[in-house]
């Protein structure tokens, strides 16, 4: 049974961040868009970047 100390704040804050690289991805992109299937294009790259991000990342990490 939780007594409501979890540690819910990191999770938030990872969100937070996330939002934000999200919102900057989709503006960039729209940016550099010239079509529409630029833009449709460009929202979708910016949904899954960051997860090209880390995993390059934890590459140069390794």
């Amino acid at each position: 049974m939780s007594n409501g100390n979890g540690s819910n704040g990191a999770a938030a804050g990872g969100g937070a961040v996330y939002g934000l690289g999200l919102i900057g991805a989709v503006v960039w992109n729209w940016q550099v868009a010239d079509s529409f299937g630029g833009y449709v294009w460009g929202f979708l790259e910016s949904l899954v970047w960051p997860g090209f991000l880390v995993y390059e990342l934890f590459q140069l990490a390794s």
